[in-house]
């Protein structure tokens, strides 16, 4: 791979982004990928979101509308693999008649390795993940906020049918627990006790 005069290896991504004048593109990119919670992105999610803003930009300067869901439809026209050749044929034309080379900003379209190449080679990022232990209790929060919102709804519920005459109880209490059966040996366990002691005894003798 050819460098460029700072000693980083070359990258399409990165002559797009000067091409199409994308200034501040790749800082977002390389956030997302190395954040953490909802806003993350995968490398196959950012090469599809990298492909989209090319796609807007093509339209802005085609004086055609760069409305999100235009965008969304527009790129879906194009490379979906359930679009009829008919449709992708109509949106070709369309965007041609406009004045957009379809040929070419194909050809810019850019693959989930391109995007690994430029944010690890050429801008230097590396995501780091949580460890096992930081997965397993962050996954095991989830469960128990998920546990305990339910609880609560089924709660209020029962007290709502309870007091419009629905069912008939007096003073009540819910019970909720998730339990996990591994089904080799028949051990049961609460979550957090399977979660906090790495899964089922029976695969760690």
């Amino acid at each position: 791979m050819a460098n460029t005069t700072d000693g980083r290896p070359s990258s399409k991504v990165a002559r797009l982004i000067d091409e199409y004048e994308l200034d501040g593109l790749g800082a977002e990119m390389e956030a997302r990928w190395t954040g953490d919670g909802e806003e993350r992105m995968s490398l196959r999610d950012l090469a599809e979101f990298f492909n989209k803003r090319l796609l807007e930009r093509e339209l802005v300067d085609a004086g055609l509308s760069a409305l999100e869901s235009d965008v969304e439809s527009t790129y879906e026209n194009l490379t979906g693999d359930d679009i009829s050749t008919g449709v992708r044929t109509d949106t070709v034309n369309r965007l041609e008649r406009n004045g957009v080379d379809v040929d070419g900003l194909e050809t810019d379209f850019i693959t989930y390795q391109a995007i690994r190449s430029y944010l690890k080679e050429w801008r230097g990022a590396e995501y780091q993940g949580l460890s096992d232990d930081e997965k397993i209790e962050k996954d095991l929060e989830s469960i128990q906020r998920l546990l305990t919102r339910t609880l609560s709804v089924t709660d209020q519920r029962i007290e709502k049918l309870r007091d419009t005459g629905r069912i008939d109880i007096e003073d009540f209490e819910v019970f909720l627990d998730a339990q996990v059966l591994c089904q080799s040996c028949g051990s049961q366990y609460a979550v957090a006790e399977f979660f906090e002691q790495g899964g089922c005894e029976c695969q760690q003798d």
